[in-house]
């Protein structure tokens, strides 16, 4: 998978993709993340990519022209998903992450200050996405978040798909509680069934674990998934 990032600040976006398992899939060659910075494509001496919005108001927008010769650069008739991080878009969820994760190349705009100018939408066919609703400063941690997401199902970046399959969402329920050394820690020991040796019925425990840890932090997925708890 190739992933593209549009940004004003791509030394953000690089201390973090160059750490920990992205990092070690960029190294590998099984993702290939590329950041560009927006200034490099504006004509101001003092590379200047913002102007005060008409029709009044607070702070600054990003001009049309840098934005659109930055994605334009890229995308260079390629064959891709042009992703725009906005509070406006639609909800991230583990189903967009999967459907995202299937495509070969995805080009994600990280806005900044107030925004961007409209007309770069108008230009361009882009899929708005959002990491909640609220606002932050600007795109770049939501796209890392993105990226982080649909990375981590690429072949070759973890070690098998049961490293992601038993996540919190993958099927719609939470994940089971989890436990390691030391077996007894302040009077509290690791649930006998861990230790049985029993494959069967640890199975059995993570499901029926997954579903109370659902029904107890998110009843609302666990109304959907509460007659699960017919099938052991």
């Amino acid at each position: 998978m190739r992933i593209d990032i549009a940004t004003l600040f791509p030394e953000m976006c690089e201390t973090y993709l160059s750490c920990s398992i992205i990092g070690r899939a960029r190294e590998s060659g099984a993702v290939k993340i590329t950041c560009h910075d927006i200034r490099d494509y504006t004509d101001d001496k003092h590379r200047r990519v913002d102007d005060k919005p008409y029709g009044g108001g607070t702070g600054m927008v990003m001009q049309a022209e840098p934005v659109y010769s930055c994605i334009e650069s890229i995308v260079n008739k390629s064959n891709c998903q042009l992703v725009y991080m906005s509070p406006q878009g639609r909800p991230l969820n583990q189903e967009l992450v999967k459907e995202l994760a299937r495509e070969q190349h995805l080009v994600i705009l990280c806005g900044h200050y107030e925004g961007i100018d409209s007309r770069v939408f108008e230009e361009l066919d882009f899929m708005e996405v959002s990491v909640g609703d609220y606002v932050v400063t600007g795109g770049e941690l939501p796209a890392l978040i993105l990226t982080d997401a649909v990375t981590r199902l690429q072949e070759g970046v973890l070690p098998d798909e049961s490293a992601y399959t038993c996540d919190s969402h993958w099927n719609g329920l939470l994940e089971h509680p989890l436990y390691t050394r030391p077996e007894v820690w302040r009077g509290k020991a690791v649930p006998e069934v861990l230790i049985s040796g029993h494959h069967a019925k640890i199975e059995e425990w993570k499901k029926r674990e997954s579903l109370r840890v659902t029904d107890e932090k998110r009843p609302d997925l666990y109304e959907l998934h509460k007659n699960d708890k017919n099938d052991f």
